[in-house]
């Protein structure tokens, strides 16, 4: 009889461990609420959280119970929260807003939950509706700034093509100081960056005392830099019509500037066009560097909202006001050539 009841003990209590292993191999988070503080249950979650196993980590932080009305209710407002997090990371929106209201039922005025519903509300909403929206509230800031890069745009595309000229005929002249001189603005305004430029003038120059506002300053800086460029394409230009032409002009009774003004340089008009309009296009792009001497123009504008609200729509609106001018000026130079070629197309 003692040797059955001891059997029978052995098998009850062999019973009672089976069905212990059976919770905690299914109901894990029932057994986790029973025997652990918030601290462990939260240890536990981060740690099938960082397994990549965020159901496991969502079962665990359901073991926080709601807190009794004398509680602070900390614990279970940072595991539900912590719950729509990952939630949203697995897209199940529903149920990220379902742990947000969970929160919100007892504490009505939690930011956190509200900011959070908020933002789930906000992502079912179309891009495009979005975008328009940031349109709207952007876009007036982006174009002040555009009127500034306008404005850079025109003074030195009226500049640069007058200095252009002066050092493409330095060039060719027969005084070699002078020409030398040309020589030399050409190869150190082709041969440093435009960027380094403008900070010598606008930071280096006043250790020699001279100074510049920050809008001369990039003026100075773009028009010596473009007028670099545009004295090589108009040399090209010039040196490309036939050395007749100039003779022809000469035994007509004409003197060099007369030849040049009349005769030559309309010459070079047709094929000076394509590589000056590219180089203005480049003017516009380039005039973004001037927002690193203290000028707000597009791009600072772009990049000023940028750091305050984090939006890449920003810079989305700034591209398509770039796109915007560009498209515009290689459409009138495309036409001013066809218009000043219309005699060679013939």
């Amino acid at each position: 009889m003692v040797k059955q009841g001891v059997i029978h003990i052995h098998r009850s209590m062999g019973r009672v461990i089976l069905y212990a292993l059976l919770c905690l191999a299914f109901f894990p988070s029932l057994t986790t609420a029973a025997v652990s503080d918030p601290a462990s249950v939260f240890s536990a979650a981060n740690n099938f959280i960082a397994a990549g196993d965020y159901q496991k980590a969502i079962e665990t932080l359901g073991a926080i119970p709601k807190p009794d009305p004398n509680t602070s209710g900390s614990d279970f407002v940072k595991s539900r929260i912590q719950t729509a997090s990952l939630y949203h990371a697995l897209k199940q929106t529903k149920k990220a807003q379902a742990a947000c209201h969970d929160v919100l039922e007892l504490f009505p005025d939690n930011k956190e939950a509200r900011n959070f519903l908020i933002a789930l509300k906000k992502e079912e909403i179309p891009f495009y509706i979005l975008f328009f929206r940031d349109c709207t509230r952007f876009l007036p800031s982006l174009l002040k700034g555009a009127v500034l890069t306008l404005a850079l745009t025109f003074l030195t595309m009226v500049i640069s093509p007058l200095g252009g000229l002066f050092i493409a005929l330095g060039r060719m002249s027969r005084f070699k100081s002078f020409a030398g001189l040309c020589w030399f603005i050409i190869w150190f305004f082709r041969g440093t960056p435009l960027l380094l430029q403008l900070f010598f003038i606008y930071y280096g120059l006043p250790a020699l005392g001279i100074t510049f506002s920050p809008f001369t300053a990039a003026i100075i800086g773009l028009s010596l830099n473009y007028s670099a460029y545009l004295g090589e394409i108009i040399r090209g230009g010039i040196e490309s019509i036939g050395h007749g032409q100039m003779e022809a002009a000469k035994a007509i009774g004409m003197t060099y500037t007369q030849a040049m003004r009349r005769v030559i340089i309309p010459q070079t008009y047709k094929r000076l066009l394509p590589p000056i309009g590219n180089e203005f296009i480049a003017l516009i792009k380039d005039t973004a560097l001037v927002s690193t001497i203290a000028m707000v123009e597009l791009m600072r504008s772009a990049d000023q909202m940028f750091n305050t609200y984090f939006n890449v729509n920003v810079l989305i609106i700034a591209a398509m006001v770039y796109l915007a001018f560009t498209t515009v000026f290689t459409l009138v130079f495309e036409r001013i050539e066809k218009k000043v070629g219309a005699y060679e197309n013939r």
